[in-house]
This record gives C-alpha cells, sequence and structure tokens, in this order.
C-alpha cells in the first residue's frame, strides 16, 4: 500500500511538472482555498489553531484573512513540489528574481568559518536549497520520509546539484560537523517537533514550543555564524525572492533554553515578515510541557 501512495504521489508532481509555474501555483491556490470551509479539514483546523495560538492580537476578521491567505500559499507550496523536485535545476533558478544580504554568507566563509544556515518552512524552501547548492559546498539536514520511494527520490533530486544530504540521526551529526569543520555551509530545518529527549520547550509567537537542542549544541561547539535564509513566492508566478538575515545572538548559550528561546526568535522574526506563506498547518505545539492542556482537538 506504502508503495501504490508513493507511486501515485510521484505521478502527481509528474503532471505538475508539466504545468508552467503560474498554473501550477494557480491550482494549489484553489485546493488550499478550498479547504477553508470543507467540514473536517484537518488543513484547515490546524492553521486556523496556529494562527489563533500565534496572533492573539489580531481582530478577527484580519484573522480569517491570514488564514485563508496560509491555506492558499500552503496549496502552492504543494503545488510547486513538481518544479523544485523534476524540473531541470537550471530552470528552477532562472525563477529567483533577486537575492538579499548574501554578503553574511560570501563575507563569512571568506574568513574560514562555517555556517549554520537556519531554513525555517517559509516560502520555498526547495528554491533556497536549489540556489545554495548551487553555489556553495552545502550539506542540508532533513527527516526522511517514511516512503522509501519518495525518500530516494528527495536525496536524488535534491542532491542534483551536488549538495549532500544527511539524515536527521547520528550518522547525519556526524555528516554535519565534519561540514563545518572544514568551513562549509549546512542547512537545517529549525520549526520541526524533535523527539522529547532531543528538544527543550522554549516560546514560540509567546507559544511554550518543543525546540531541537541540536542546532545551539552545533553553534556553540563548532563557533559557525548562523544565518536565516528563505525564499519569498512573489505574486502571479513571477518567481522567488531569496532573503538572509542574521540570528538573533545568544543562539550559543550554554543554557539550552536560552538558546532555543533564541533560536525561536530568529524564526519568527523571518514569519513575520513573511507570514501568509509559513507553514501554520502543522502542529507545531502537539507535544505540551507537563501540565499544560492539549493545544489540537
Amino acid at each position: 500500500m506504502d508503495k501504490v501512495k508513493a507511486v501515485l504521489a510521484i505521478l502527481v508532481l509528474g503532471i505538475l511538472a508539466l504545468l508552467p509555474l503560474k498554473w501550477a501555483q494557480s491550482l494549489g491556490a484553489r485546493f488550499g482555498r478550498s479547504q477553508y470551509k470543507k467540514p473536517n479539514s484537518k488543513l484547515a483546523a490546524n492553521t486556523r489553531r496556529n494562527i489563533e495560538l500565534c496572533f492573539p492580537e489580531l481582530e478577527a476578521d484580519k484573522r480569517e484573512e491570514l488564514i485563508i491567505a496560509s491555506l492558499a500559499e500552503t496549496g502552492r507550496s504543494m503545488a510547486e513540489m513538481g518544479m523544485s523536485w523534476l524540473w531541470s535545476p537550471e530552470r528552477s533558478l532562472k525563477n529567483i528574481r533577486a537575492v538579499n544580504g548574501e554578503e553574511l554568507i560570501t563575507e563569512t566563509l571568506a574568513a574560514g568559518r562555517g555556517i549554520i544556515l537556519i531554513a525555517p518552512h517559509l516560502g520555498n524552501w526547495e528554491v533556497l536549497n536549489l540556489y545554495l547548492s548551487n553555489r556553495y559546498p552545502f550539506t542540508a539536514m532533513y527527516k526522511p520520509p517514511r516512503l522509501k520511494l519518495m525518500d530516494d527520490l528527495i536525496k536524488r533530486m535534491r542532491a542534483r546539484l551536488g549538495s549532500r544530504m544527511a539524515p536527521a540521526n547520528a550518522s547525519g551529526v556526524r555528516m554535519v560537523m565534519k561540514a563545518l569543520k572544514r568551513a562549509e555551509m549546512v542547512g537545517i530545518l529549525p520549526d520541526q517537533e524533535p523527539d522529547a529527549p532531543s528538544g527543550v520547550f522554549a516560546p514560540f509567537f509567546g507559544v511554550d514550543a518543543l525546540t531541537m537542542k541540536l542546532l545551539p549544541q552545533l553553534a556553540r561547539q563548532t563557533k559557525a555564524k548562523v544565518i536565516c535564509g528563505y525564499a519569498e513566492r512573489l505574486p502571479d508566478g513571477e518567481g522567488f525572492e531569496i532573503y538572509f538575515r542574521e540570528a538573533e545572538a545568544g543562539l550559543d548559550d550554554k543554557d539550552l533554553e536560552q538558546a532555543a528561546a533564541a533560536m525561536n526568535r530568529s524564526v519568527e522574526a523571518c514569519v513575520r515578515a513573511l507570514p501568509s506563506q509559513y507553514q501554520w498547518e502543522y502542529r507545531r505545539f502537539s507535544q505540551r510541557p507537563e501540565g499544560q492542556p492539549r493545544r489540537y482537538g
């Protein structure tokens, strides 16, 4: 059954890859918006709950606008996977219209210092991976999917410009450490819930979130510079604009709770710049500190 699901997913990606980017995004946006009033839509329910938790200051009408916009952007993100994984790298890279703050990378590498790139689930992180892989020695840490066929596809497509894929396990951590010691760049998605022993609770938009300890530990041990990066999706299928910005101070603090809080503030600053394009459908607050109520139904 899993193999059938993987084959079907790859078939859908193949169909989406045949479409111009604007058409694929339009189909994705329609799908996303259709979830808004769909009964029992987990996509809509999770998006609504997260936005309620993270933007309590929003008036009701503004919150509904953000929920609808987020669902549309989620659909666009899904529909872009055909482009991200199956188009030639050259064709995908032509959709990058501008890059901001890249001097943070070039100056750090020129000084012989490694870089940890915080890449939140914001905009199109696959485009960001392609851009970095095309320009720098790059190792990306990722969580392998359950379906082997999809895992094989992801590794092959993400690595086609030479980036090394490091699984989120002990062997992957060793790969990342070696890359940083070589004064190279590594990319880590910082906003997925880790296993309980691998995380600490730290505020994210004012809500306690189980947050990975690995990235702060790497920053402290290797003295690497930590930079945030994301690829904004431009309107009307115009392509993408990439941004790099410095992470918050204190991410290498000895106190892991303080360091995790600094990392979450770094992610939050990126998300506040582009709130509708964040992955709000992900259950970021599933695990709770002892005594706190569940956040999802």
